[in-house]
């Protein structure tokens, strides 16, 4: 199993962030072929230094393989995905592919 793993900073404005994260860059990030599925967490606490953590969100992807992977992230729904997230996002996000480790 292979995983792109999407960690994003604090947003400024978050109700501007969530309304674009939530209704239009996660539909488009779902189209990618071979996704397997799509995990969102958001981080509410920093547990070592208590109060708000410095990361707001977490999105996993999880495809069956690394060629899987390899595939959506060429294919047009997978470039449209990259596009959008460059363009609302780009720097609050750290982008990391690994695979899965039995």
């Amino acid at each position: 199993m292979a995983k792109v793993v999407a960690l994003y900073k604090q947003p400024k404005d978050k109700e501007k962030f969530d309304e674009h994260y939530f209704n239009v860059h996660g539909p488009i990030t779902a189209k990618i072929p071979g996704l397997r599925e799509m995990k969102v967490t958001r981080f509410t606490k920093n547990v070592m230094a208590g109060g708000e953590p410095d990361l707001y969100l977490m999105c996993e992807m999880i495809y069956d393989s690394m060629e899987d992977l390899k595939s959506g992230m060429k294919s047009d729904e997978g470039k449209a995905s990259g596009k959008d997230l460059m363009g609302f996002a780009g720097d609050l996000v750290t982008l990391m592919i690994g695979e899965e480790v039995e």
